[in-house]
């Protein structure tokens, strides 16, 4: 976690995976059911394509301190499969920055799923609270995409 000017915060994780990219890459782009594998994600949908950019809402729900908090997000997505690269901003939303990349990679016979994300919140958003959430669910997102990978690769 890497703490930037005027309460953004980047974070990055990467996981060292046995399987193939191909995998990986179905699930981050099926954009309709994200929702189904990925933690704290309560709808996602796809809004429009154009080529190899697609527009994304998304709708996260986060329980702390016993309130319920949710935030949503239109996002462009730029999908570069030949990179394995999956880059987003966000259009509109509860934030004031939110943007980021997926990177799929494959090395010495291990595949690397890398995600970064740089988030800026809203004026009276308890950063502390979110910098928290974040760093928990983080790899938890990432586990979900692998899982949701593993599954599939399972069933051939």
């Amino acid at each position: 976690m890497e703490r930037l000017p005027h309460g953004a915060r980047r974070l990055a994780v990467q996981l060292r995976l046995p399987l193939d990219p191909e995998w990986l890459w179905a699930v981050l782009t099926d954009y309709a059911n994200l929702n189904l594998y990925i933690p704290n994600l309560a709808s996602s949908r796809e809004l429009w394509r154009r080529g190899n950019k697609v527009g994304l809402e998304q709708v996260g729900t986060q329980q702390f301190c016993g309130l319920r908090f949710s935030a949503r997000v239109e996002l462009e997505l730029e999908e570069d499969p030949e990179a394995g690269e999956l880059r987003f901003s966000m259009c509109r939303g509860d934030f004031r920055r939110f943007e980021g990349i997926w990177q799929i990679g494959r090395s010495g016979g291990v595949t690397h799923l890398f995600y970064e994300l740089t988030v800026q919140g809203r004026p009276g958003m308890p950063i502390g609270l979110i910098e928290q959430r974040l760093r928990e669910d983080l790899a938890n997102n990432l586990r979900g995409v692998q899982r949701e990978a593993e599954r599939r690769a399972a069933l051939g």
